[in-house]
């Protein structure tokens, strides 16, 4: 899987090729393979270090990074934010450029999990190790390629699915929209006027449709979005960052809770994705996140399998 040319950087998920993500999912699956017969990993990463430069806090993510960089036989170093990017009293402690640069002298890749895309774009921009984007405020690329590979778990060998996106325009559905676009899906984003994807994100991605036969549609009514879809993904109503817009965000968007009703307005066989953490009766409700239609827990899952994809694309033995 070494990537020609090298590539440097996953700041998002079009720094890839729809080609590379094929290859970087199709090799997740080898190592869900793996896994599932109980066999151990080639340990490509053995006598390399990476280090996971977290602002933000994380469950899946980081675990599923240092699993996976264990597995491989490499060494992680976990770094949280409030140890390198600010003091204990909110003031800056170094520029991202100067901590990207110390870390490059010591370790063979940066993965960050950061407040804002500007800081991925100075650490890819100023050094000449990889730099994976482990999700900001605009895109989370290591979630899409997750949500590519749950998709095809569960929707094998089909070239055309309607992926329905309900709720609020997230970083996760910029990046589950664009990856799934790549692959000549047809998306819908059914949601409020005020979350919708910005706009220069949703002109890039209506230019990805054009180029690969999907296609990309919003619309304000939730059933609009979810009649005869083959995948309807949430995402939490306030993400990290936007607590202070709890009351207006939960008013706003109550109307776009995925219910049983509106799971039933999708195909049969339809399934349901959440990137989680979830908040059941807000953007879901228990029937749902919890019913046979949701395969919530398998995406978390692909989380891993993922990254370790991801890390042997960017240092191939």
């Amino acid at each position: 899987m070494n990537p020609s040319p090298p590539l440097r950087r996953l700041t998002k998920i079009t720094d890839l090729s729809p080609t590379e993500i094929d290859a970087i999912v199709e090799n997740a699956f080898s190592y869900k393979k793996t896994r599932d017969h109980n066999q151990s990993d080639a340990p490509i990463l053995k006598g390399k270090t990476i280090a996971l430069v977290f602002e933000k806090p994380s469950l899946r993510t980081k675990v599923a990074f240092e699993t996976a960089i264990a597995s491989l036989g490499g060494t992680a170093v976990f770094l949280a934010g409030v140890e390198i990017f600010k003091r204990v009293d909110g003031v800056t402690r170094e520029k991202t450029s100067d901590i990207a640069h110390v870390l490059e002298r010591y370790c063979d890749a940066i993965v960050a999990r950061v407040h804002s895309h500007q800081s991925i774009l100075e650490m890819a921009e100023c050094v000449s190790i990889p730099v994976i984007n482990a999700l900001c405020d605009l895109h989370h690329p290591t979630q899409g390629l997750a949500d590519l590979m749950a998709i095809r778990w569960h929707k094998p060998n089909q070239k055309k699915l309607k992926i329905a996106f309900v709720g609020d325009g997230s970083n996760v559905a910029v990046s589950l929209f664009q990856s799934c676009i790549m692959a000549g899906f047809d998306c819908v984003h059914g949601g409020h006027a005020a979350y919708k994807i910005p706009d220069d994100i949703w002109q890039e991605t209506l230019q990805l449709a054009k180029q690969s036969g999907g296609s990309l549609s919003f619309t304000l009514d939730p059933k609009i979005a979810a009649r005869d879809a083959d995948v309807i993904y949430a995402d939490t109503f306030v993400s990290m960052g936007d607590e202070a817009e709890t009351t207006k965000r939960l008013k706003d968007l109550a109307p776009y809770c995925v219910t049983e009703e509106l799971m039933s307005l999708a195909k049969p066989d339809a399934i349901f994705l959440h990137d989680l953490p979830a908040h059941r009766r807000e953007e879901v409700t228990a029937g749902v996140f919890d019913g046979p239609q949701s395969k919530v827990f398998d995406l978390a899952e692909c989380r891993m399998h993922a990254a370790k994809a991801l890390l042997e694309f960017f240092l191939p033995r």
